[in-house]
Formats: structure tokens, C-alpha cells, sequence
């Protein structure tokens, strides 16, 4: 029977915070806009768009019978030694000089990304700028001039490039319809959760319901409260007073 008791008293209580919350629906709706306007003026104006323009290379060895277990396996190892040598200082020297770019090799290296899916011979390379068609003009350069390097360099076939990149048309970092989004989202639950916590935490007796719910006392009478009526009858007694006067005069 207590664990029953127990149960019905969270469902109660469970009750009593969704009538509190509905009861601050528009003040929780109104600081989810808020956090959502400060969001999205945040994404607008302070986070500098990015975008993404990506190729694609073929790891090629000298034999050129595709069908040999020998030669894809030789190619899948390749792609490991050609990943680090595509974002090595050489190559991306080479490209800030050829694109006149104003960076240095480190900078171009953090935008770079090099990717090889598993059990395959290519290498997709990514970068992401500030510019959308400069991100393409990169990773363009970037594959023509690793291709050149691992090539002279490792004295093998050059990796082949099978697909040139694309001038994004949208940016790959947040963009600002989506953070005024997690803006009123995060809004919205920030005050719901503080208006949970200040109802959990209040524990003061508002009626008799919660004098026999927290103290287990039984109430025997309620005392109203009188002063909405003692300021009533005295605003009629002011009126029957100036009423008097008016006749008086």
C-alpha cells in the first residue's frame, strides 16, 4: 500500500508542475524568442559563413590489371602514405604561392580534410573557406598539384583525379535559420527547467490541499481572508460621504 502511496504522490506531483508550466506558457515562449533573436543576430553577424567544395582522387599503381588482389591491396596501402603527403608543407606551399593566397602552409592545412573510405583507392579531398568559389579554386590547385608531387616524388603512377570540385551553393557551418532554431529551444527548456526548480524548491502552504499533503493534518475550518472586503466597504463609505456632501452643498 506505501509503494502505491508513493507512486500516486510523484503522479501528483508530476500533475502539479504540467498545470505550473502551462500556466507559463507565454512567458516560456517569449525568452525561446528571445534566445532565438540573439541566436540568429549572432549567426548573422558574428560567425563568418564557411563553405565546402570537395574532389575525388584514384590511387593508381604501376600494374594496371584492376581485377588484381595484389594491386588493390598495393593501392589501399598507397592511400595512406598519400594522405599525409597531400596536406605536407611542399604541396601546400606550392599552392599558396600558385593562388596568390594570403595564408601561410599551417592555416590552408586546418581547412583541409582528407577522407578514404574503407576497402577503396580514392581519396576525397575537402576544403573549407570563407568564399565558396575560392573553396573550389583550392581544392582544385590542391589535387593538380599533389597529384604532380606523390608522383615525382614516390617515383609511382600519379593519382588520378576523377572529380573536380563544385562552387557550394550553401555553407557547411551552422547556418542562421538553424541556430535561431537551437536559440528558442534552448530558451524555451532554460526557463521551463527554472520554473520547475523554483517549484520543487517552494515549499510554502498555499491551501488546504497542501497542509494535509505535506503535513498530514486534516483542515478543520478556513478563515477567509478580509481585506479585499474591508478596502471594498471603504471605498463605499468614501462614496456615501461624498455623496452626503454634494447634497449638503
Amino acid at each position: 500500500m506505501g509503494k502505491n502511496y508513493d507512486n500516486d504522490e510523484m503522479e501528483i506531483d508530476l500533475l502539479e508542475l504540467f498545470y505550473v508550466l502551462k500556466s507559463k506558457i507565454l512567458a516560456i515562449l517569449g525568452v525561446g524568442l528571445l534566445f532565438g533573436c540573439i541566436a540568429c543576430a549572432y549567426a548573422g553577424f558574428l560567425v563568418k559563413p564557411l563553405y565546402t567544395s570537395s574532389s575525388m582522387m584514384l590511387v593508381l599503381t604501376k600494374e594496371t590489371t584492376l581485377s588484381s588482389l595484389a594491386d588493390l591491396q598495393m593501392g589501399s596501402q598507397l592511400t595512406k602514405d598519400y594522405s599525409i603527403l597531400i596536406t605536407s608543407r611542399p604541396v601546400l606551399t606550392d599552392v599558396i604561392d600558385q593562388l596568390d593566397l594570403d595564408m601561410d602552409y599551417k592555416q590552408l592545412k586546418n581547412m583541409i580534410t582528407v577522407a578514404n573510405q574503407d576497402d577503396t583507392r580514392i581519396l576525397q579531398l575537402s576544403v573549407e573557406y570563407s568564399d565558396a568559389k575560392q573553396a573550389k579554386e583550392i581544392v582544385d590547385k590542391l589535387s593538380e598539384v599533389a597529384s604532380e608531387y606523390i608522383g615525382d616524388k614516390m617515383e609511382v603512377t600519379p593519382p588520378k583525379i576523377i572529380e573536380k570540385g563544385e562552387v557550394p551553393t550553401s555553407r557547411s557551418n551552422t547556418g542562421v535559420a538553424k541556430m535561431a532554431v537551437m536559440g528558442v529551444l534552448a530558451g524555451m527548456i532554460l526557463c521551463a527547467g527554472v520554473i520547475v526548480v523554483r517549484t520543487i524548491m517552494d515549499d510554502t502552504i498555499k491551501s488546504e490541499e497542501d497542509i494535509e499533503k505535506y503535513l498530514g493534518l486534516s483542515t478543520l475550518s478556513v478563515i477567509p481572508d478580509r481585506k479585499d472586503y474591508i478596502n471594498g466597504s471603504g471605498k463605499k463609505k468614501s462614496k456615501r460621504n461624498d455623496a452626503g456632501k454634494r447634497k449638503a452643498s
